[in-house]
């Protein structure tokens, strides 16, 4: 399985080209890692790097409209300025919603019995409501819900080399957000000169891609690792009302397995390092949020949630939601407190169980049982069966991810999403 995983590597290297300045790395240490990714100079998102097109593929439609991927300027801000109004609500409404939309999820799976579920297929549907009564302000209703985790479900999909994009998935969510815009039933728009379809782009992107397709991963990577480890599941489930111990897990499981893995930056000017050393303009730089967590005070993998009872962030060298001054994540101040009801109310209703591997990816989107009060644990030969089929799936996800990487970053290399559209802004 390593080879195989080697073997992707080489050939996206092959096909997208040796490029950027690996953060942490030879040319940029640990040290200097916020130092750089802080910089005023590391400002450019996507013109000018060949990796922008690959981005660009697996977020399309409407990439060019993504707030992660819009280069500086006024479009950017009024486009930041729109995301923090629509995140911008008490923590007690955002426990309250994301408990709710928990609750009413939880409430289809059997209460007499336990169940094998996909974790994040679980949580997709909880965050899909979560997301919609943020952009619309009413009541997620089944059918849009559904076209919402379709729309998710194929961007984290190609993005992990799964499935091949399925645009019919996405285009059907553009149309969706087009007639309520066109309907005046869209209460989160963009002003002119941002047209209709930028806005649905927008809308689609920020919140219907991103937002849920990442709280759904931290959801799942959340209740993973409690399902593995049975101390921390018991001392949890003892403490449920205890905000700090879920903040814990919850810190630690993004410590072990950060959301992020690389992000890329393009330098609009030099950028002098302590060491003398010179990043030109121009440069793309690629930060590597976990080889900057295997660093510092919390540089070892092992899951122990009790070290966050003395250890400090900035000792930890830990950046869950990026780095504060250049363009962290928007829910940064939302999303802690909506991962802690969403999980307490997980917790309250199953206690979740597993054996199957746990990996940053997560491309077995979390096996795990869930099982509630009244019914009975999995056994032993349950959960050795359960790490047997799991093993054999990931043998057999490694080639297919190999095949359907490769033609993605082949494929997006002749596309040139990013590189056409800025070849063609400027003519």
């Amino acid at each position: 399985m390593l080879t195989v995983v080697r073997l992707r590597e080489w050939i996206f290297a092959r096909v997208n080209g040796e490029e950027g300045v690996p953060v942490p790395g030879p040319q940029v240490g640990a040290e200097d890692f916020e130092l750089v990714y802080a910089h005023p100079a590391a400002d450019g998102r996507s013109r000018g790097a060949g990796l922008s097109d690959l981005f660009w593929y697996w977020l399309a439609p409407g990439p060019q409209m993504h707030q992660e991927h819009l280069e500086p300027g006024e479009r950017y801000r009024t486009v930041a300025r729109t995301t923090r109004r629509v995140l911008a609500v008490p923590h007690q409404r955002s426990s309250d919603l994301a408990a709710a939309a928990t609750g009413r999820i939880l409430a289809g799976l059997p209460r007499d019995r336990t169940t094998l579920v996909r974790l994040r297929d679980l949580m997709m549907p909880v965050w899909a409501e979560v997301y919609y009564e943020l952009v619309f302000g009413t009541r997620c209703p089944p059918d849009v819900r559904a076209m919402i985790v379709a729309n998710a479900d194929d961007v984290v999909s190609a993005l992990k080399g799964i499935r091949l994009r399925h645009m019919d998935r996405r285009d059907r969510l553009t149309r969706y957000l087009l007639g309520r815009i066109a309907g005046g039933t869209c209460p989160v728009t963009l002003p002119a000169p941002f047209t209709a379809r930028e806005t649905a782009w927008y809308v689609q992107g920020a919140f219907f891609n991103t937002a849920v397709v990442q709280m759904s991963e931290a959801t799942a990577h959340i209740l993973l690792a409690i399902a593995s480890h049975d101390d921390v599941r018991g001392e949890l489930m003892a403490a449920l009302d205890d905000d700090d111990a879920i903040d814990r897990v919850i810190d630690e499981t993004l410590r072990v397995h950060p959301l992020f893995g690389v992000a890329h930056r393009i330098t609009s000017g030099e950028i002098v390092l302590p060491s003398g050393r010179v990043l030109p303009a121009g440069s793309v730089l690629l930060f590597n949020y976990l080889a900057f967590q295997r660093t510092g005070a919390a540089a070892d993998p092992d899951f122990r949630p009790g070290r966050w009872l003395t250890l400090r962030r900035t000792d930890a060298h830990f950046i869950p939601f990026g780095v504060t001054a250049n363009r962290a994540c928007p829910a940064r101040g939302s999303a802690p407190v909506m991962l802690r009801a969403c999980v307490r109310t997980v917790l309250r209703h199953f206690t979740p169980v597993s054996s199957a591997a746990h990996t940053r990816s997560l491309p077995s989107r979390g096996p795990a049982y869930l099982t509630p009060p009244a019914a009975r644990p999995p056994t032993s030969a349950r959960l050795a069966r359960l790490r047997i089929r799991d093993r054999w799936a990931d043998a057999g996800r490694s080639v297919v991810q190999l095949v359907l990487g490769t033609y993605m970053v082949i494929d997006a290399r002749r596309q040139r999403l990013c590189a056409r559209y800025f070849e063609e802004a400027i003519r």
